[in-house]
């Protein structure tokens, strides 16, 4: 049930590279900049519905650091585009997971205790497989910007750990 989300999240990116492909072979800068920075958001979104809705420490603790990290990449993300003089654009992959996301929100919004609890490290587990896969095999390798790809490149390697963070909460729940 909880899935929906990340399933869309997975359809998107992938399907994502179908459009980029008719218009440019591949998704711009300025368009993975977008989606990065939006799936960034997103995450920190639901982390702070965690915050807001669990009572389960470890829970907590794990959406502060979503919180925290989403935030900080983003920053940089934002400070280079800035000196890069790029605007981030909009496209149809980024709103996408937008309206997903706040599908999937108004979902683990209804759910207390330990149901909301499974439900949202479910979902973070399978929402960081999803964009780790996409970083690692269509923004990475698509990115054409050297400090880009460096930025998306330390960003996987955090999320990486947020994956086996979330997994590892996960089973402490079961």
């Amino acid at each position: 049930m909880f899935t929906r989300y990340t399933t869309a999240l997975a359809a998107l990116l992938l399907a994502s590279a179908a459009p980029f492909a008719q218009a440019a072979d591949k998704p711009t800068d300025p368009q993975i900049a977008h989606i990065a920075y939006t799936a960034g958001v997103l995450d920190i979104e639901a982390a702070k519905l965690a915050v807001k809705t669990s009572k389960n420490k470890e829970v907590i603790a794990f959406a502060k650091d979503m919180e925290r990290d989403h935030s900080a990449v983003n920053k940089q993300a934002l400070d280079l585009v800035k000196k890069l003089k790029v605007k981030p654009e909009d496209n149809a992959t980024s709103q996408a997971l937008t309206k997903a996301a706040k599908e999937e929100r108004a979902k683990l919004a209804e759910l207390k205790g330990a149901a909301f609890d499974k439900a949202y490290i479910e979902n973070e587990v399978a929402y960081h497989k999803q964009v780790n896969g996409a970083l690692e095999t269509l923004l990475i390798p698509s990115a054409s910007n050297a400090e880009l790809k460096s930025l998306l490149e330390t960003g996987l390697k955090i999320f990486q750990g947020h994956e086996q963070h979330a997994e590892h909460v996960a089973g402490m729940l079961k």
